[in-house]
């Protein structure tokens, strides 16, 4: 399915796509200056055109000072840099980082052709690059002996790591055979046990001069070395494929000393805040232990047989009182059940009858309740003793007729 975006999101796009292709970002370009402009912030905006084609460009204000000579129009130039997208007006240039006069002819057609080829190769890439040690134990240096390279080197190295050891491996910089020595003298440095990072470098210079920094054996030297590379070559503008091939590249040799070299101060401020940092987490670590160690000590005594037997104990006593309470409860029930139906009984009894008037007649020990039964002598049960009584009549009748009402 075919995307979607918006103006913005394509010229981002598009401009991730230029800056991410290795082969756009180390670029040179020549042609004829047109259109030059000027502005006040030292940025210069023109044209670069050839017989054919024509493209924008930009050289911002940073490099523009560092560019030896005034460009004017109709001026034909060597342009280094890298192709961009200006994403605001979607428009396609060239951002210039250094400018030098056309006329390098045959140099700088080798220059391109061997750029090309390594860069085909990968020697280039950035994740081969290597990561200088934080503190070396040795710094070895491949320059002249006698230039001011290795001075500025062990100056900076002197004033940020006292007794720092700096190894030197003297080679030629220029002209007939230097490129070789300095391709040998990479390799012998890098034997050394101690040496854990190289500077290679020299002064500034043309580009004749710093010739046999672009040499295929030097730059092939370089992204074999099995230590990390800084190369400091020539000044700034001064751009070599050593440059490329390096882990690092400087733009003088003090500035290469201290990559290379670490401050002791910082290095000292920084061991006290790890070591601050390491006695505090140490301290957490305890701490936190414990804490942890408590809590356990806490679930292993209410585990101990005598802790289990306790909290049985506790338990066995809550449980027989609530039986006794209960029991209790049910005994009070059914004595005030049992009362209840004691005061029933009672009033359903013979005593509360005799006390009402009432009379039990026996004839021996035999309860008279019908005058079929009656004998000539009874006894008459009342409610304080006993009556011995004859019979003097007796007969058949309602007990409640009218003259038992009459009474």
């Amino acid at each position: 399915m075919a995307w979607t975006l918006t103006v913005s999101e394509l010229n981002d796009y598009v401009r991730r796509a230029l800056a991410s292709d290795p082969s756009l970002r180390f670029l040179s370009l020549k042609g004829e200056i047109s259109d030059l402009k000027r502005y006040a912030s030292g940025h210069w905006y023109f044209t670069l055109k050839d017989e054919q084609s024509r493209i924008q460009c930009v050289c911002y204000r940073q490099n523009t000072v560092r560019i030896r000579f005034q460009p004017e129009n109709g001026m034909k130039v060597i342009l280094s840099g890298a192709v961009g997208l200006y994403t605001v007006s979607g428009s396609y240039q060239f951002y210039v980082e250094d400018m030098k006069q056309d006329g390098v002819g045959e140099l700088y057609l080798r220059y391109e052709a061997l750029k090309n080829k390594l860069l085909k190769e990968g020697l280039f890439d950035v994740a081969r690059k290597k990561q200088l040690p934080l503190l070396p134990r040795a710094i070895g240096v491949v320059t002249s002996r006698s230039g001011a390279v290795i001075h500025d080197i062990a100056t900076v190295t002197r004033r940020r790591y006292p007794g720092m050891q700096i190894i030197l491996r003297p080679s030629l910089v220029q002209g007939e055979g230097a490129a070789e020595d300095i391709a040998a003298g990479i390799a012998e440095i890098s034997m050394l046990p101690q040496v854990d990072v190289i500077i290679v470098g020299r002064g500034g210079g043309s580009l004749e001069d710093l010739w046999a920094f672009n040499e295929e054996i030097v730059v092939r030297a370089i992204a074999a070395c099995p230590i990390p590379i800084v190369s400091a070559v020539g000044h700034e503008v001064d751009v070599t494929l050593s440059d490329l091939a390096a882990d690092l590249r400087a733009a003088t040799p003090s500035a290469a000393a201290e990559m290379c070299v670490p401050e002791v101060q910082s290095l000292e401020a920084t061991i006290e805040s790890m070591r601050d940092s390491l006695k505090r987490a140490g301290q957490n670590a305890l701490l936190a232990r414990r804490e942890a160690l408590a809590q356990y000590e806490k679930r292993l005594a209410a585990r101990h047989p005598l802790a289990l037997l306790h909290h049985a104990r506790a338990r066995a006593d809550v449980i027989t009182q609530r039986l006794q309470n209960g029991v209790e409860r049910q005994l009070a029930l059914r004595k005030a059940r049992l009362s209840l139906l004691g005061d029933k009984l009672s009033a359903l009894g013979p005593r509360q009858a005799l006390s009402r008037g009432y009379a039990v007649v026996l004839s021996g020990k035999k309860a008279i309740t019908s005058v079929g039964d009656v004998q000539d002598e009874m006894t008459l049960v009342l409610q304080d003793g006993r009556v011995q009584v004859k019979t003097v009549n007796a007969r058949k009748e309602d007990p409640f007729g009218k003259e038992t009402a009459q009474l």
